[in-house]
């Protein structure tokens, strides 16, 4: 029985995120995610929308995934690993290279991310959408202005 393992944010789930796990979930018997915590993606100077206990109860609604669990920091890949005794790594190809290094518990692959499609693009469109709304009704700027990048640092 073949355990496959990834990781992410998952906030704003959209058609990219379902065809990764779908995919992941097609290289073995079980597809278990470490969730980014809120605190983890406040060092990666991530803001997401949802609070992790709603990222994670749409995560565990989706058929493709079996369990879920906590990521608290990048280190604990490979412990992740050997603990669950993963067989497959799968990242999404933005990260290709990066996880390279923890080939030496598991097989490390790097699936190839849906064109035209990402949570940072979403929450731009929504708040290009949002602005004439907030300016109509008279509330500051800010309130429509964009958020720094939600990509996160890279380890």
């Amino acid at each position: 029985m073949a355990l496959v393992l990834t990781y992410g944010t998952f906030d704003l789930l959209h058609v990219g995120h379902v065809n990764l796990l779908r995919r992941a979930r097609a290289l073995g018997d079980r597809l278990v995610v470490g969730l980014s915590s809120d605190r983890f993606n406040a060092l990666k100077h991530k803001q997401s929308t949802q609070d992790y206990a709603a990222r994670e109860a749409v995560l565990r609604a989706i058929r493709y995934v079996d369990d879920v669990f906590p990521e608290d920091s990048w280190e604990q890949k490979a412990q992740d690993i050997l603990r669950l005794g993963a067989d497959v790594l799968v990242m999404g190809s933005d990260w290709a290279g990066h996880f390279d290094a923890l080939a030496c518990h598991c097989q490390v692959r790097y699936l190839p991310r849906t064109e035209d499609v990402s949570s940072s693009a979403l929450k731009a469109s929504i708040r290009q959408s949002a602005a004439p709304a907030i300016s109509a009704i008279g509330l500051p700027a800010t309130l429509a202005a964009p958020t720094p990048a939600a990509g996160g640092a890279r380890p």
